[in-house]
This record gives C-alpha cells, structure tokens and sequence, in this order.
C-alpha cells in the first residue's frame, strides 16, 4: 500500500502545480486538512476542498508565475514526506524567489487525509519520525 500512496501524493502534487483541482480532490478524502506553517503566509489549518483550494488560489494571486518540483519523496507506510522546490515570480517582477519546503502527507485507505506544510524540508522529515 505504502508505493501506492506515494502514486498518490505524486499525483495530487501534479495536479495542484498544474491547478487542476478536480484531480487534486478526486485523491483527497472529503474533510482533508491542510496544515500552514504558524510564521507562513494565511497561516493556519483549512479544512475541505472549498478552504482548501481557496487557500492555494489565493496564496498563487500575487505570483504572476509559480511551479513546484519534488525534489524527494519518502515512503512512510500511511505518510509520505516530500521535499519540494518551488519557484515564484511576483506580480510585477522579474525577480525569482525559490524556496525548498517539507510536505507531510497522511494517507488512509487510498485518500489524502491531511497534508501538513513546513518551511524546512527537515522539520517534515522530523515529524514523520525520520532523521533529516
């Protein structure tokens, strides 16, 4: 099950690069949560696709570009630590921020159940247990 839920997690972060919610969604158990890191932008927890995806659009506005790629994925049977490169170009700018973040997937029977976002790919890598 654990290398499916890692298709899984890949999947969800294909889609949401490419804003294809529905795909996002379709993997996600109907009460997902998402988890902000507390100094983050909009910081907090967003429960359900309508928070959920509201948070993401909104979060994406004031970036005239933005793309994500794993770096890393890591199998944790029912979690799934990714670490992430991501890019973003502000509105108005040709200037690039890339930032390198951790995700937490949790995973239950076949659905994302929470994702938790982190600003060092090593605090992710600690909350699933794992050394960084």
């Amino acid at each position: 099950m654990s290398q499916e839920n890692v298709e899984i997690v890949r999947s969800n972060f294909e889609a949401a690069n490419r804003r294809d919610w529905d795909v996002l969604f379709r993997n996600s158990h109907p009460d997902v949560e998402l988890t902000t890191p507390p100094r983050g932008p909009n910081a907090g927890t967003y429960r359900g696709r309508e928070e959920i995806q509201r948070f993401w659009e909104d979060l994406g506005s004031a970036f005239e570009a933005t793309s994500g790629e794993l770096e890393r994925l890591v199998d944790r049977g029912d979690q799934v630590v990714g670490v992430v490169r991501s890019r973003l170009r502000p509105k108005g700018s040709s200037g690039e921020i890339e930032l390198r973040t951790g995700f937490l997937w949790t995973l239950r029977d076949g659905k994302v159940v929470s994702l938790r976002l982190f600003e060092e790919p090593e605090e992710a890598l600690k909350a699933a247990g794992l050394r960084a």
